[in-house]
Formats: structure tokens, sequence, C-alpha cells
């Protein structure tokens, strides 16, 4: 086991008593070479969930051990120099994670500063070599960011972050701001990366369908709280909550025949607010299936089958 986060929480306080419960007690376990699907509604703590991990945002309570070893719970320069080389975060947005006053070069090449021991010379060779490895080519280290397309600034944000060649990568939504031809080239690159390094990654997204594809196993998320965990194809196709049901059922079909002629089951309404919430089912407001204690007792963690878990009254 790589990973191990035990009952994690971050909290966002933003005065008169009141905070974001942003992640509420999550626990999750990592094995080495394995990647772990996430997926939720925007505001669902997905993000914010691996920017704690990987020490980016403060733990508000609970753990996170890696390798066997306890992370701190408020990172200084030294944790960062001494994590940087094991895990790295791949950002969202393409545009907004990258420095437009610096070159590729610097860009690629920040990992590397942060460790230290690298000469300009070592450095350039490395940066070289990882242009080439995601697609592009050396005489990009030159250039600045708004000279690339976006499929383009994703394998630059790619590169910076492998080029320290981690072990655990969180890999927030790479794909979402991508075209479609684009996000295939881009999964493709993560999958070698992964044979090729023994990566172990978790894996944020939206689109199931591509989470069910490319993970192991897939956990589903919900007003902060873990909702559903298990085998990737199971919990796809065999899903116990409703909310993963729901999310399933919204998930649009690649074969638009298919899409056209199904029936579409959105989940109503909005996510609610993550401000103070309250005991019971996060999930009893929209939930098609709620039971009356559903608004008062908190759903506990059960096992429904193999390596298959699930938070529901239902169970």
């Amino acid at each position: 086991m790589i990973l191990e986060i035990k009952n994690l929480k971050k909290y966002f306080d933003i005065g008169r008593g009141k905070k974001v419960h942003a992640v509420d007690d999550i626990s999750l376990n990592i094995n080495e070479k394995e990647i772990v699907g996430l997926v939720g509604e925007s505001g669902s703590g997905k993000t914010t969930l691996g920017r704690t991990v990987v020490g980016l945002w403060d733990k508000s309570a609970g753990e996170i051990r890696y390798k066997g070893e306890k992370l701190p719970k408020n990172y200084s320069a030294r944790d960062f120099k001494k994590y940087a080389k094991e895990m790295q975060l791949i950002f969202q947005d393409p545009y907004s994670s990258l420095n437009p006053r610096m070159t590729v070069k610097e860009i690629v090449a920040e990992g590397l500063r942060t460790i230290g021991g690298f000469s300009s010379a070592q450095m350039n060779d490395k940066v070289a070599e990882w242009l080439r490895k995601v697609g592009l080519e050396p005489d990009h280290m030159s250039r600045y960011p708004h000279e690339f397309s976006g499929g383009q600034r994703q394998r630059i944000g790619i590169a910076r972050a492998m080029i320290v060649e981690p072990k655990f990568v969180v890999c927030d939504e790479p794909i979402s701001a991508l075209d479609v031809s684009v996000q295939a080239q881009v999964i493709n690159l993560l999958e070698d990366l992964k044979k090729s390094m023994g990566l172990t990654l978790l894996f944020i997204a939206h689109d199931l369908s591509m989470v069910r594809y490319v993970s192991d196993r897939m956990a589903v998320m919900y007003l902060g709280a873990m909702v559903e965990l298990g085998p990737a194809s199971e919990v796809y196709f065999r899903p116990k909550h409703p909310y993963t049901e729901l999310l399933i059922k919204a998930n649009p079909e690649p074969d638009p025949r298919l899409e056209k002629t199904r029936q579409h089951s959105l989940i109503k309404g909005e996510i609610p607010s993550p401000i103070n919430v309250k005991a019971g089912c996060r999930f009893a407001g929209r939930c098609p299936k709620v039971m009356p204690h559903c608004a008062t007792e908190t759903p506990k963690w059960k096992s429904v089958g193999k390596e298959h878990f699930v938070a529901c009254h239902l169970y």
C-alpha cells in the first residue's frame, strides 16, 4: 500500500462560526501501481481532497500516510522539497496553471530546482527528454505558454509533474478542458507513463465512462463525503448508492443512436451548501429513494460485495 488516508477533514473557516466542509471524514487506501478514479459533481470536494493529499492545503483533521510514513499536517518548505520527488499534481486548467511570464524550460524545470542537485546542463537535458516523452519538441523550451494550444499546455503540465519521476500523482481532471481527440491522446500518454514508470494515480474526473476505462477502482464523492467505493466496472455496471446510479444514468452514451433513444434520468435540484453540514444522509434532499430516517441518521460504511462499499440506509 502506498497511500493511507484516514478520517481526513478539510474545513475552510469563513467567519461567524461558519465552516465549509469541503472534505469531511474521508478514509481511502490506495495500493501501489493502482489507478483510483474519483468522481462526483462539481462542489463535491474532489479537487480539495487531491490538493490536501499532496500538501498544497493544510489538513483540518485526520492523517495521511505515504509508504507508512505519516505526512505533516502543515507542509514547510523542507517538506515540499522532501515529498516533491514522491508526489505530484497535474492541474485541471492548462491555461491558469502555467505562469505566463515563464518559458517552458523554466516551467518544466521547477521541480528539479525545488529538489536541487542538478546543474544547468543536466536540467536542460532533462527538460528536453521530457518534452519528447510528452509529444513536444526540445526547441519548445524557449517559448511561452500563450504560444501553445490547450492540449499542448496540458502536456507541458504533465512534463512538469513527471520530470522529478514521482511514484504517486494526483490527476485533477486533466482532460476536462480539452477537445475529445486531445483527451484520448492525454489518456494514452498517462497510461504509457504509468506502465513505464510504475505510477500510482488518483484520477479525478467527471466522465464516469472514462474513469471506468482507466481505473482499477472507482470512488464516488458527494458534498465532502465518500458514498461508494469498489472495483471500477462493478461500481459502473452495478451501482449501489442512488447518487451513483443517477450519475451513471446522466452520463452520455458514446453511441449517438443509443443516446438519442435512451431515457435520461437527471439528478433533481442543486448540490446543497457545504457550510456547517447537518447530520443525516447528505443526499437525502435529492434522493428518489429517501426514507424518513435518512434526514437524521448518518449512514454507516457497509460492505455490499467483494471490495465494494457503500454508505446508504438501503443496505
